[in-house]
C-alpha cells in the first residue's frame, strides 16, 4: 500500500480519534499529545513517521514562552479578574437597569449593553455570565421576564468576550496567523511578507463586535414590539431616580477611561498589545483600589485564578504542538490541502467549508481547543488561496463565539445553570439561546458577503 496513503489515513483517523477522546471526556491536553504519540507510533510502525520530528517541539516551546504577543494574555485575564473582584459589573447591572427600566425590554437592553462594556473591559467570560446571572436574572425574572429570553439574553451578551477587543482568542489568532502567513508569503516568493498584528485584529473585531451588539439589542426591541409580556417594563421609584445621573456617571466613566487607554492605545499604535494590557491590569486595580477593593487576599485571589486559567489555555497550547507535527508530518496537511483547494467556488468556498466545519466542532470543543487544533491544519491552505489573514481571524472569533452556546458543551450554558434559581428548568435556558445562535449566523454571513466591515478599519488605521 502507498506510504503516503497510509500516512493521510493515519493523519485522519488521528483527528478523529482526538473528537472520540474528547467525547469520553479525558482531559483536552493529554487527549492532545496522548493521540498524538499513539497515532505517531503506529506511524512509525508503517513507516510514515520518524520520531526524530519530534525534535522541532522544544523550540516551539520555548518560542511559546519567549513570545512577547502572548505575555499578554496572562495580563488581560489579570485585569478581567481583578475588575470582577472590584464589583464593576454589578454596579454597572444596577445602574444600567435603573436607566432602562421605564422601557419595556429595559433590562435586556441593560444586559446586552453592560455585557458589551465588560468584554471591552474584562473579556472573562465565565466571570461575566455568572456575575449577570446572579444579578440580573433574578431581577428580570421577578418582573415577569420570559424565562427564555432571560437567559438567552444573559448567555450571549457574556460571549461578547470572545470577539470584542481585547479578546484573548484573538491573541492567539494573530500570533498564530502571523507566523503562518509570514511562511506562506515567503514560500511564493515574498521575502517581506506583511506583518499580520494583534492590533489588526483587535481593529477589524471592533465593527463585527457592534454589529453582534446591535442585533441583540434588535432582538430585544422586536420581541418588546410583539410579545411585550415577555419583557415588561421595570418602573424605578421616585425617589431612586435623584441620583441617577450621579450613579450612571460613576458606574460608567471608570470603565470607559479603562476601554480608552487600554483599546485606544493599541489601535492609535502608541503600545502595543502586551503594554497595553499591562496598563490594563494597574488600571484596574486602581479601579479595585477606588472602590476599596483591593487588599492582599484579593491580589492572592486573582492572581491564583489567573494563573490556573493561564495555565489551563497554554497547556493545551503545549498538547496541540504535538498534535500539529504528528498530523502534518504524515501528510495530513496535503490531504486538507487538497481537499480545500479542489472545492468548486474557489477560496470563499473553502473558507465556507472551514466555518461549518469550525461551528459543529463547537458543539463538543472549547475554543482554545478548536483553533489550536484547526487553525494549524486549515491556515497555510487558506492563506495560500490569498484570504485575508484579518478576515480570517475575525471571522473565526465570531464563528466560535457559538462554541460557548452550543449544547451539549457550552460553558456558558452550564455558568447559568450553576447560578440560576433551581425552579428554572435547563430546557429553558437551552432553548434561550437558539435565536442568539441564529443571530450569530447571521452575523457571520454578513461578514462572509461584506468582508469590508472586517478590513476597513485596519487599512485606515495603517494609511
Amino acid at each position: 500500500m502507498d506510504p503516503v496513503l497510509i500516512g493521510e489515513l493515519l493523519a485522519a483517523l488521528m483527528f478523529f480519534g482526538v473528537i472520540g477522546f474528547l467525547l469520553l471526556g479525558f482531559p483536552v491536553a493529554f487527549t492532545l499529545a496522548g493521540t498524538s504519540l499513539l497515532f505517531g507510533s503506529l506511524g512509525l510502525a508503517f513507516g510514515v513517521f520518524d520520531p526524530s520530528n519530534f525534535g522541532s517541539l522544544p523550540n516551539r516551546y520555548i518560542g511559546f514562552m519567549t513570545n512577547e504577543v502572548l505575555v499578554a494574555v496572562p495580563l488581560f485575564i489579570f485585569m478581567g479578574v481583578m475588575l470582577e473582584r472590584s464589583q464593576i459589573a454589578e454596579q454597572l447591572l444596577l445602574t444600567m437597569g435603573k436607566l432602562f427600566g421605564n422601557m419595556r425590554g429595559g433590562l435586556g437592553f441593560s444586559v446586552v449593553l453592560v455585557g458589551a462594556m465588560l468584554a471591552a473591559s474584562t473579556g472573562v467570560v465565565g466571570a461575566t455570565v455568572v456575575t449577570m446571572g446572579l444579578i440580573s436574572l433574578p431581577a428580570m425574572l421577578r418582573a415577569g421576564y420570559d424565562p427564555k429570553l432571560a437567559t438567552g439574553v444573559i448567555c450571549a451578551s457574556g460571549t461578547l468576550g470572545q470577539i470584542v477587543p481585547p479578546s484573548t482568542v484573538l491573541i492567539f489568532m494573530g500570533d498564530m496567523l502571523s507566523g503562518i502567513n509570514s511562511q506562506v508569503q515567503m514560500a511564493k516568493g515574498n521575502f517581506a511578507p506583511t506583518p499580520v498584528s494583534v492590533g489588526d485584529l483587535f481593529a477589524g473585531a471592533l465593527l463585527p463586535g457592534i454589529l453582534l451588539i446591535v442585533l441583540y439589542l434588535l432582538f430585544v426591541l422586536f420581541k418588546a414590539v410583539t410579545d411585550p409580556e415577555s419583557c415588561p417594563a421595570t418602573p424605578v421609584p421616585a425617589e431612586e431616580k435623584k441620583d441617577l445621573l450621579r450613579e450612571v456617571f460613576v458606574a460608567l466613566v471608570p470603565p470607559l477611561l479603562l476601554i480608552l487607554a487600554v483599546l485606544g492605545s493599541i489601535l492609535g499604535g502608541i503600545a502595543t498589545p502586551t503594554e497595553a494590557a499591562s496598563v490594563g491590569a494597574v488600571g484596574a486595580m486602581i479601579l479595585a483600589a477606588t472602590r476599596w477593593r483591593l487588599s492582599f487576599g484579593v491580589l492572592r485571589e486573582t492572581a491564583i485564578s489567573t494563573a490556573t486559567i493561564t495555565s489551563m489555555v497554554f497547556v493545551i497550547l503545549l498538547g496541540a504542538s504535538v498534535f500539529s507535527v504528528v498530523f502534518r508530518m504524515m501528510g495530513g496537511d496535503n490531504l486538507v490541502h487538497e481537499f480545500l483547494s479542489n472545492l468548486p467556488g474557489g477560496k470563499l468556498a473553502a473558507v465556507a467549508v472551514v466555518m461549518v466545519i469550525m461551528f459543529f466542532l463547537g458543539f463538543i470543543l472549547d475554543t482554545f481547543e478548536i483553533i489550536f487544533i484547526v487553525i494549524p491544519i486549515t491556515a497555510p491552505v487558506l492563506l495560500a488561496l490569498d484570504v485575508d489573514p484579518v478576515w480570517l481571524g475575525v471571522m473565526v472569533g465570531v464563528n466560535l463565539q457559538t462554541s460557548f452556546l452550543t449544547p451539549p458543551f457550552g460553558f456558558a450554558l452550564f455558568y447559568l445553570r450553576g447560578v440560576a434559581p433551581a425552579e428554572l428548568p435547563t430546557s429553558a435556558i437551552y432553548k434561550g439561546i437558539l435565536p442568539f445562535v441564529l443571530l450569530q449566523i447571521v452575523a457571520i454571513a454578513i461578514l462572509f458577503v461584506f468582508p469590508e466591515l472586517v478590513t476597513w478599519l485596519p487599512r485606515l488605521i495603517a494609511s
